[in-house]
């Protein structure tokens, strides 16, 4: 069998005679199954120095770059995978930027170059955004692989013309090349590079002992050569290179073919089916035991009607991806593989407990601290989507499952949007289940928080009073003038023992114009708990309505005492 790709890293990062050091510098080599299917990465991000801020964006920018990349499904390619991750950190970082006091002033957002190498079998993926520099040393020449993405106007003025968090699309440079025995990568800052030649690198990396060493001597040397500047530095040795080519290993990882069909006792890569748990147009999904740990499992496998539906395919492997980058005890939580996978399927924990919708069917008449429980709970799960600039999309009863613990979890992330990688939805598109959408989902519009919050809220109605707040009719409103005809049911009746104010926070959070709703999930949170002074100040029932006797005992002083009034005349 051949041997697995090796490497040997050193590196040095130093804020030298700034205040604080503004580059980030990062590198992982996995073991088994990851390091053939994923492979080796080394990264390193430099925020721009016109920018008090620019340390956070560059080290956000490695750490979930490191973390995030390794979460993509194993049917992507690398390419595939480091631009859809790239992507939603530059999505982040320019939406930190826009709702910060530098929303006009870019040069002081966040924003940081960044440079990743990925090595991969016998193949080197660069990608690149900034003037960080990647080179390939070789045969005893230092080359450039890397383009400075800025622009010098005078020899005192010059600016980044692409970087992470400048703009909400963001273009990365990348190509691959070959990998040999012996190659040699440098990652370098322009704290080092504009201060040194290629022969002063060269030579510290030939005579050094090891690489680390070399690293330090560099940053070093680069200080006395007068660098006013953070120095990073990261060299990268092949140590070895596997027999096997890439193309190889991509037809068996990248490319992988859809299951055959699972039935129960049937051993599937690992696993023993157990029983079928839900079979639908788009996925199967099973209850499975891992034969090696014997944990239970479930396993998602694609649809078979829609094995040819390129577009279906993708949205299935970024569900995983999705699933590994969530870290919440509110979140279904993804299984890791630690052996080779075969085919393409996802697997998750196994929740031991009954969907949302059983439970309602269970409780047909929770009482208010119930739902209040069973909600606050889905609004921390729901909150880590957003705070990584994703939207569930598709949060029903049926996507919420209370385990034995009362614990309870978000499954099925197929519809989530992620901002800065998934393709906005088409006019015709609808993403969730219609009794649950949002409105703006009828219109064509790209969802955004407010709409999970107004889909929270109609589950938190639906709770309350086994109704809808809209009834059927919403899902014929399709455009803004029907929308507009809706008429909101209120939750309150001759029956009702909740408050008055709890109908004036689901009113809000069930608002046809999502401008009007709650900006925040815990702001509705909030106000499911606590009296909302403006909707008491605005809804407060009418004397005769809270105390039909002081009423008429107050009506009846007054006119006695206007009969008097009028005999003293």
């Amino acid at each position: 069998m051949s041997r697995p790709l090796s490497v040997v890293i050193g590196q040095a990062s130093t804020k030298g005679v700034k205040a604080i050091n503004q580059d980030a510098i990062g590198k992982v080599i996995p073991t088994e199954p990851q390091l053939s299917t994923k492979g080796i990465v080394v990264a390193m991000a430099d925020g721009i120095s016109s920018s008090q801020v620019s340390q956070i964006a560059s080290q956000t920018a490695i750490s979930s770059f490191l973390d995030d990349y390794y979460c993509t499904s194993d049917s992507w390619s690398v390419k595939t995978s480091v631009q859809k991750v790239i992507k939603s950190i530059n999505y982040w970082l320019y939406a930190q930027t826009q709702n910060s006091p530098y929303r006009f002033e870019k040069d002081k957002g966040f924003i940081t170059t960044f440079s990743a190498l990925v090595l991969k079998s016998n193949t080197a993926h660069v990608f690149h955004s900034g003037d960080t520099r990647i080179y390939l040393l070789s045969g005893g020449q230092l080359q450039q692989l890397t383009t400075d993405h800025r622009r010098v106007v005078s020899s005192q003025v010059s600016y980044l013309t692409r970087a992470l968090g400048i703009e909400q699309q963001l273009e990365i440079d990348y190509h691959s090349q070959a990998i040999e025995k012996g190659d040699i990568f440098i990652l370098t800052t322009d704290g080092v590079y504009e201060f040194l030649n290629n022969k002063q690198i060269i030579h510290h990396i030939a005579h050094s002992e090891t690489l680390d060493i070399a690293a330090k001597q560099i940053v070093d040397q680069a200080l006395l050569e007068g660098s006013d500047d953070n120095l990073s530095i990261q060299i990268v040795r092949i140590e070895h290179v596997p027999d096997y080519q890439l193309d190889e290993v991509q037809q068996h990882v990248t490319q992988l073919p859809l299951p055959p069909r699972l039935h129960p006792r049937m051993q599937f890569d690992g696993y023993e089916i157990v029983r079928e748990i839900y079979i639908s147009s788009r996925s199967h999904v099973f209850l499975a035991r891992d034969l090696t740990s014997q944990e239970t499992v479930v396993i998602k496998t694609p649809s078979t009607e829609l094995r040819n539906d390129s577009q279906y395919l993708e949205i299935f492997m970024l569900e995983e991806w999705i699933a590994k980058r969530l870290n919440n005890p509110h979140v279904a939580k993804a299984i890791g593989l630690t052996r080779k996978r075969n085919f393409l399927y996802l697997v998750s924990e196994f929740i031991e407990g009954v969907s949302l919708n059983q439970w309602m069917i269970d409780n047909p008449k929770p009482n208010l601290n119930q739902v209040r429980a069973i909600i606050g709970q889905i609004a921390k799960g729901l909150q880590t989507f957003h705070r990584q600039e994703m939207i569930h999309q598709d949060l029903r009863p049926n996507n919420i499952m209370i385990d034995r613990s009362n614990t309870v979890k978000i499954i099925d992330f197929g519809s989530t949007y992620i901002a800065g990688v998934t393709s906005a939805i088409s006019a015709d598109t609808l993403r969730g289940t219609m009794r649950y959408s949002a409105p703006e989902y009828f219109l064509g519009h790209v969802g955004s928080e407010r709409s999970d919050i107004y889909s929270l809220a109609v589950i938190t109605y639906q709770m309350l009073s086994g109704r809808f707040p809209y009834g059927t009719e919403i899902a014929q409103a399709k455009n803004m003038s029907a929308q507009r005809r809706l008429s909101y049911r209120s939750l309150i009746n001759d029956d009702s023992e909740f408050p008055i104010w709890i109908d004036d926070a689901l009113r809000r959070a069930l608002h046809i114009d999502p401008l009007k709703r709650h900006g925040e999930l815990s702001e509705f949170i909030y106000d499911l708990h606590h009296p909302n002074k403006a909707y008491l100040s605005r809804n407060r029932r009418p004397l005769i309505e809270r105390d039909p006797v002081m009423f008429w005992q107050g009506l009846s002083i007054i006119f006695f005492l206007v009969i008097m009034i009028q005999l003293a005349l």
